[in-house]
């Protein structure tokens, strides 16, 4: 993690990493940040770090010196630390349970049953 921090190298406009969302969702909002601002790989690391907050920040505070040489060796690691709250990819009967309830109008049933439809990868 050698490469030197621009002066004017600021830290992306994403949401910190707290455990409680899915680590991948995190990882591709840094990718696109890193794209964007074409960090190095040393640079996405240092980068990285800062987006962690709570849990995330004391699993790396806990790491060995070095543990991370590389981001894919980071990003594998963290990926490894938090399987657990990785989102579940829905299948297509998910979306067959949704029903449209007593009272509601048809357009909002539209709208949640659409929105349910977008989480089913090979229903769009």
């Amino acid at each position: 993690m050698g490469d030197k921090l621009l002066a004017n190298c600021r830290t992306p406009a994403i949401a910190q990493y707290d455990v409680t969302t899915d680590p991948m969702e995190h990882l591709s909002c840094l990718k696109n940040a890193a794209l964007l601002h074409r960090y190095t790989n040393a640079i996405k690391c240092r980068i990285f770090v800062t987006t962690f907050a709570r849990a995330a920040q004391q699993w790396f505070n806990q790491l060995p010196v070095g543990a991370n040489g590389s981001f894919q060796e980071f990003r594998s690691l963290f990926l490894h630390q938090f399987a657990s709250s990785r989102k579940l990819r829905k299948m297509q009967l998910s979306f067959f349970t949704v029903r449209q309830k007593d009272n509601e109008p048809l357009k909002e049933y539209l709208q949640r049953f659409n929105a349910a439809a977008l989480e089913v990868p090979s229903a769009t």
